[in-house]
């Protein structure tokens, strides 16, 4: 039996790369600053409470750009999303919703899939930051505070 897929999305540099590796527990992906730098879907082996998976990490979507790499990149994780059992959608506490954040939140929501919306860089010890509540406004659920640099909410 295939092992279902679920793919990282979200609009570049809110930390998909890093949470990609520390769900699969190696670098596989390549992190930088540098929006861009992830271009095609990158695979990888995860397993969470005994469940095996395939991880597919994707480039940043741009949903309303018109640049060939871009473009190109939004193909991609298109792809993934078509392909996945689940998507998990990831965001940024630091920069909160954003314009982008909506426009992708519609796709995915369009797509007709579960959706698990992480809010990422809630590197803070304690409890999540109120800040992460705006994220409601996306209408795809509950929130998931996570720290992919740290681990937290992770489920390590």
């Amino acid at each position: 039996m295939a092992k279902p897929v679920v793919a990282v999305v979200g609009r570049p540099n809110v930390g998909k790369s890093t949470l990609f590796n520390k769900l699969i527990g190696k670098r596989l992906s390549i992190v930088d600053d540098t929006p861009g730098v992830t271009r095609d879907r990158i695979y990888g082996d995860g397993e969470w409470l005994g469940k095996k998976f395939m991880l597919v990490d994707t480039g940043g979507i741009e949903p309303e750009s018109h640049d060939v790499i871009l473009s190109g990149m939004r193909a991609q994780a298109q792809l993934a999303i078509d392909t996945a059992s689940v998507i998990i959608f990831v965001t940024d506490v630091k920069s909160g919703v954003t314009a982008t954040d909506a426009e992708i939140a519609a796709m995915l929501q369009k797509s007709g899939k579960p959706v698990v919306l992480c809010v990422n860089k809630c590197d803070g010890i304690g409890g999540p930051p109120a800040d992460i509540y705006e994220f409601y406004n996306l209408g795809i659920g509950d929130p998931i505070a996570v720290s992919s640099v740290h681990g937290h909410g992770t489920g390590d």
